[in-house]
């Protein structure tokens, strides 16, 4: 019944989500050269052989699917792999890091006709979900077509988990599509068992394999000599509200650190303008990275609104704030900054992450805070202490290692899947 009143839904609601999607192309979320991608028609001409659909919704699943992608490619030289994602920053990051023999479409919204024609087009020999993205009719549209299905790296929140009991019988009909599934922690294993799945495996996170964020050593360089004299800390995909916690952060701190640098590298780039009209209008001197102002002795805060530099950043300081973690956004991925010799700080909200920053807290790996002023105070504390900070760095990067033989399995996974359905 549900599904039945989702799919009226979406066809009453047909235009109002073409007026959303043209809404969203103007205000630069969505691609204008690919728009049609969105309503299922394809952009490119499809490969012949094997083709591997995974989906992954946003920028850090996608990054954690790049192992498993070159994993599944070295195992057959006649298999493409087609990964989707849903916003504009993930497929331009995707463009430059995805190996050869992989390439990039957009999702198409979910109702039956977009989902019918990406489908009928493509024709992949098995579909690969990434962590929490359900749509009713991908799912049911691909399970139709006898297509093998695997749920991988499965996160299911609280709050998903109570709004998904609420729709009866449609979660266990679409959690029953997949036919293998492994979830991120046990948590979200009981969960998805409470919906019926059998046999959930956990055996680790997915973005535990994943290898360091890349960085050009030319503007490394660059950037090393610009802030050697500095003290220097980021603050890492942070949101709307989070900056001005930054700013209060950076005038306590330069109280004791004189030569104090803080670097901001906003979530989504576009909310720049408005980021650097707010700081200057506080009295900070800003220097932005996309409009190619150099970093200068009187700079105080480098706004640095380019997209794939954080692996740049990670390493031209020691002490990094995760954002998303001090406003309910369910913080942003800690891993990149643990791989990359960090002392990590993140707020009271790491919903998103709960089973890693507990892994990072549980070993003493990183700080969390609950405002700006315990942001402060942890701060000054690791500015000051050079063995607690290089202990922090240590015990996160012995975090990562954890886990890193679940790529092997997942992709004899995808292997058992594809050879039970003939394909």
């Amino acid at each position: 019944m549900y599904l039945t009143v989702y799919n009226w839904f979406l066809s009453l609601s047909t235009p109002l989500i073409k007026a959303h999607i043209k809404k969203r192309l103007a205000e630069g979320k969505e691609d204008e050269n690919r728009y049609e991608e969105r309503f299922g028609d394809p952009g490119r001409q499809r490969p012949a052989g094997e083709l591997l659909w995974i989906h992954a919704a946003s920028v850090g699943e996608s990054m954690s699917t790049l192992p498993l992608i070159q994993n599944l490619l070295a195992r057959n030289s006649n298999r493409t792999i087609m990964l989707t994602t849903g916003s504009v920053t993930s497929a331009r990051l995707m463009e430059e890091r995805l190996p050869a023999g992989a390439f990039h479409q957009y999702i198409p919204i979910d109702t039956k006709e977009a989902v019918r024609r990406f489908l009928d087009y493509w024709q992949p020999q098995a579909a690969i979900w990434l962590e929490s993205e359900i749509w009713p009719n991908l799912i049911t549209q691909t399970k139709r077509r006898q297509i093998p299905m695997l749920l991988v790296n499965a996160r299911m929140t609280s709050k998903s988990f109570n709004m998904w009991r609420k729709t009866g019988s449609m979660i266990k009909k679409l959690i029953k599509c997949f036919d293998y599934i492994h979830a991120q922690n046990q948590i979200t294993a009981d969960r998805l068992e409470y919906f019926g799945a059998k046999n959930v495996e956990t055996l680790g996170n997915l973005k535990f394999c994943s290898p360091p964020l890349p960085y050009q050593k030319d503007t490394f360089r660059v950037l090393r000599n610009a802030t050697k004299e500095r003290k220097c800390w980021l603050a890492a995909s942070t949101h709307k509200g989070e900056e001005a916690v930054i700013a209060g952060v950076h005038l306590a701190l330069k109280e004791n650190f004189k030569s104090l640098l803080t670097i901001i590298v906003p979530r989504h780039p576009e909310r720049a303008p408005e980021i650097r009209k707010k700081l200057e209008e506080a009295g900070f001197n800003v220097a932005q990275r996309s409009v190619r102002e150099d970093i200068q002795e009187t700079t105080d805060v480098y706004l640095a609104d380019t997209i794939g530099e954080l692996g740049l950043f990670y390493r031209l300081v020691d002490i990094v704030f995760i954002g998303g973690s001090l406003v309910e956004k369910g913080g942003q991925n800690p891993l990149e900054a643990a791989r990359l010799d960090c002392a990590i700080l993140f707020g009271a909200d790491m919903s998103n992450f709960e089973d890693i920053a507990m892994d990072l807290l549980d070993n003493q790996a990183a700080l969390q805070v609950s405002n700006g002023t315990e942001l402060v105070t942890a701060a000054s504390s690791l500015f000051s202490e050079l063995r607690v900070r290089g202990k922090l760095a240590h015990n996160a990067r012995e975090v990562v290692k954890s886990g890193e033989a679940l790529l092997g399995h997942l992709s004899n996974q995808v292997e058992k899947a594809i050879a039970g359905n003939g394909k």
